[in-house]
């Protein structure tokens, strides 16, 4: 991070299908070595793979309940005090929330076993969006240890 001055958000284009920044983003995130247009396909492909699982659910709105669920709360900061390191809970900001449950999301998709990456990540977000999945355990663990170092709340930085 700068020292000077504060970096500059940058504004990313909304999707071209959905006109959704989330998607978008998503989109983004997903991509490897600058190939956005196969990534565009797996994620597109993956939603109608979601629309015919679950019938009579938008893929869109299934995606969008899924980063809901997954987004946590609070996470723990590791802070040195008088000679010991200590876990800190703080609360998120919202935009890190959703990068961090679209980072989750992405990771264990693609650590789930099954045929293509689509299925994969249709498979992540039908079990984000009923709150099940390695996503979700990712959120609860986050929860856990910073509910278990509450003693440490008032070193908050």
């Amino acid at each position: 991070m700068s020292r000077r001055s504060k970096a500059i958000k940058r504004q990313i284009l909304p999707d071209p299908l959905y006109k959704d920044l989330v998607v978008a983003k998503f989109i983004n995130c997903m991509m490897s070595s600058g190939k956005k247009s196969t990534s565009e396909s797996i994620f597109y492909t993956a939603l109608d793979i979601i629309e015919q699982k679950e019938k009579g659910k938008k893929g869109n709105e299934t995606f969008r309940q899924a980063i809901e669920n997954v987004k946590p709360v609070l996470e723990v900061k590791s802070r040195r005090i008088g000679g010991a390191n200590v876990q800190v809970p703080l609360e998120i900001r919202v935009d890190r929330k959703e990068a961090l449950a679209i980072r989750w999301i992405i990771a264990f998709s693609r650590k789930r076993s099954g045929k293509s990456m689509a299925i994969r990540l249709a498979d992540e977000l039908i079990a984000a969006s009923k709150n099940e999945g390695s996503s979700i355990k990712k959120k609860e663990d986050m929860h856990k240890m910073a509910e278990a170092n509450k003693a440490f709340a008032h070193f908050r930085f």
